[in-house]
C-alpha cells in the first residue's frame, strides 16, 4: 500500500496499488502542494518497483533524485501524521528534455505522431487535415518514410506538383491548402519541432525500466521551456499515452501498475481541442487501464477536465481552491460534489480553507469503490523538495542507463532524400532532353542554312546563264530586223570595200 498521508488522529490514507491503473486526479490552486503530492506518489510507486513518468513544469521536481535533508517542518508533519518508518533516500531518475539541454533528447517521427495529432499540433482546419491524410496515405503506399519535418515538407510539395494525377483517386488537393500547411509547418519547426521530430525516436519501453535494486525508474521530462509552446507539450504527452496504448499488451488488473503517468498542467491537453481529439483522449484514458498503465492528471480545477474523462479518474486528491468570483465558487462546488460525501465534513467549505500540503482525499478500495472523502495531511516526501544543482544533475545524467542512446541525432534516407533524388534525376533528364533538342535544333538550322546557301548559289548561276542567253536572243532578233540587216550590209560593204 502507498501511504498518501493521515490526520492528527494517526489515521492513514493509503492508495491500493492494484487500483492505481483506475487513474487519478490531483487538483488545487497554485502553491497549495500539488507538486509535492505528485512527488510523494512518484517515489512511492518507485519503491514498489513501478516506473513513473512525470513532467517537471516548474523545474523543481529534480530533487527527487537525492535524499531529503532534515527540516523542522518535515519532522513536525511526520510526528503529526504518525509515520514510524520514515527514511530519507534518493531515487533512480532519468532526465529527458525535448530540446536536449537538461536531459536526454526526446524525439518521435512524423509517421509515429500521425496526421490527427499533427493536425491538432498545427491547428489545421478540416480541409487542410484532409490533405495531410492524403500525404500520409501516399507516403505509405510508396514506401516513403516521414521521419522529420523536411520529409513532410518534401511530401507536401510533391503532392502539390502532382495534384492533377492525385485528384483522380483522392479528390481535390488545392495549392492553397498545401501552402497553408507548409506555412504552419514552418511555425512548428521554429517552435522546436525540428528538434522534436527525428531519430533516434524514443523507445517507449526505455521509460519502463527498473534499477538493479528493483526500484522503478522515475522519468522526469524537463518542461520549463517546453511550456512556452503548450501545444507541443500537450500533443507530445498525448502521443506518449497513445504509444503506450498501442505498444503494450493487455494485462487486465495487475497487483500493481506497469507504469504510472503524471500529466501536469493537464488543462493544456483539453484547451481548444477539437471534438475528434477529445474522443481520442477519452478512449485512450478509458482503455489504457487494461494495459496496466495508471494516469494521474494534475491541474488546478476538476472542471479543467471534460466530464467523460473526469469520470474515469477514480482516485482524487483535492488541494485548496481560491474562490473570489461566481465562476470560482461554482468550481469549488463542483469539486466538492465529485467526492463520496463524509457526514462529518463540509467538503465545499473545507476546500477553500485547506492549508498548504493538506487535501481532501478519496481513493478506490479493493473492490473499486471510492472511499469516503477524508481531510488529509499529505506525508512529506523522502527525497529533496526543490531542484538539484547543475553538478548534481550532471552526475545523474551521466549515470543514466540510456546515456549515449538518444543524445546524437541520426538522419537516414527518408522521403526528403528519395524525392530530392527523383527530382534531381528529373531535372537531369530534362536538361539532357533540352541539350539533345538544342543539338537537333542547331543541326536543323545548319541544314536549313546550307540549303538556303545552295539555293542562293544555284539562283545566281541561273541568272548569269539567263543573261547570256538573253544577249544572243536579242542579237538574233536584231539581225532579223531591218536595222539588223542594214548593220549587216554596212559591215559587209566595209569588209568588201576594204579588199
Amino acid at each position: 500500500m502507498l501511504l498518501i498521508g493521515g490526520n492528527p488522529e494517526k489515521e492513514h490514507v493509503l492508495l491500493n496499488p492494484k487500483m492505481a491503473n483506475r487513474h487519478g486526479l490531483i487538483a488545487g490552486a497554485t502553491g497549495t502542494g500539488k507538486t509535492v503530492t505528485m512527488q510523494v506518489l512518484a517515489e512511492g510507486f518507485s519503491k514498489m518497483g513501478v516506473p513513473v513518468f512525470t513532467a517537471d513544469v516548474k523545474g523543481d521536481l529534480s530533487g527527487i533524485a537525492t535524499a531529503a535533508g532534515s527540516h523542522p517542518k518535515i519532522d513536525e508533519r511526520i510526528e503529526k501524521i504518525g509515520i514510524e518508518d520514515y527514511t530519507t533516500h534518493d531515487n533512480p531518475v532519468i532526465f529527458w528534455d525535448v530540446y536536449g539541454k537538461h536531459g536526454h533528447p526526446v524525439r518521435t517521427t512524423i509517421s509515429e505522431m500521425g496526421p490527427i495529432l499533427l493536425a491538432n499540433l498545427m491547428e489545421l482546419n478540416d480541409t487542410q487535415e484532409g490533405v495531410l491524410h492524403i500525404a500520409f496515405d501516399i507516403a505509405d503506399e510508396q514506401g516513403l518514410l516521414l521521419l522529420d519535418i523536411k520529409d513532410l515538407r518534401a511530401m507536401l510539395n510533391w503532392l502539390s506538383d502532382n495534384r492533377k494525377e492525385i485528384m483522380r483517386e483522392y479528390g481535390n488537393v488545392s495549392p492553397q491548402s498545401v501552402a497553408a500547411i507548409v506555412r504552419k509547418l514552418l511555425v512548428l519547426e521554429n517552435s522546436g519541432g525540428d528538434q522534436f521530430f527525428g531519430e533516434p525516436a524514443l523507445d517507449i519501453r526505455d521509460m519502463m525500466r527498473v534499477d538493479h535494486s528493483g526500484k522503478g525508474i522515475i522519468n522526469i521530462l524537463h518542461s520549463k521551456e517546453l511550456m512556452l509552446n503548450p501545444r507541443i507539450y500537450s500533443t507530445f504527452l498525448l502521443w506518449m499515452l497513445s504509444e503506450l496504448f498501442e505498444e503494450l499488451d493487455e494485462v487486465g488488473d495487475p497487483d500493481k501498475p506497469r507504469l504510472v503517468f503524471f500529466f501536469d498542467e493537464a488543462h493544456l491537453l483539453f484547451d481548444k481541442a477539437p471534438g475528434a481529439l477529445l474522443e481520442r483522449i477519452e478512449q485512450v484514458v478509458r482503455l489504457i487501464r487494461s494495459k496496466g498503465v495508471g494516469v494521474f492528471f494534475v491541474t488546478q480545477h476538476p472542471t479543467d477536465i471534460p466530464e467523460d474523462t473526469l469520470g474515469q479518474l477514480g482516485n482524487r486528491i483535492q488541494h485548496a481552491l481560491r474562490a473570489f468570483t461566481p465562476k470560482d465558487f461554482k468550481a469549488v462546488k463542483t469539486a466538492a460534489e465529485t467526492f463520496r460525501p463524509n457526514p462529518d465534513l463540509d467538503e465545499e467549505a473545507l476546500i477553500t480553507q485547506l492549508g498548504v500540503g493538506e487535501a481532501l482525499v478519496s481513493v478506490l478500495d479493493e473492490k473499486g469503490r471510492p472511499s469516503i472523502v477524508e481531510q488529509t495531511l499529505i506525508r512529506p516526501p523522502e527525497s529533496r523538495i526543490g531542484p538539484l544543482n547543475d553538478k548534481e544533475r550532471d552526475k545523474v545524467f551521466k549515470s543514466s542507463p540510456v546515456h549515449g542512446v538518444y543524445d546524437k541525432a541520426v538522419d537516414r534516407e527518408s522521403a526528403y532524400e528519395i524525392l530530392l533524388a527523383k527530382e534531381q534525376k528529373l531535372i537531369e533528364r530534362k536538361k539532357k532532353e533540352m541539350e539533345e533538342a538544342k543539338k537537333l535544333r542547331e543541326k536543323a538550322e545548319k541544314e536549313k542554312a546550307a540549303a538556303k546557301q545552295a539555293a542562293a548559289k544555284k539562283k545566281t548561276g541561273s541568272k548569269r546563264q539567263s543573261n547570256t542567253e538573253a544577249f544572243f536572243k536579242t542579237l538574233i532578233r536584231t539581225i532579223s530586223s531591218g536595222i539588223g540587216r542594214r548593220i549587216v550590209r554596212g559591215l559587209l560593204g566595209t569588209i568588201l570595200g576594204g579588199k
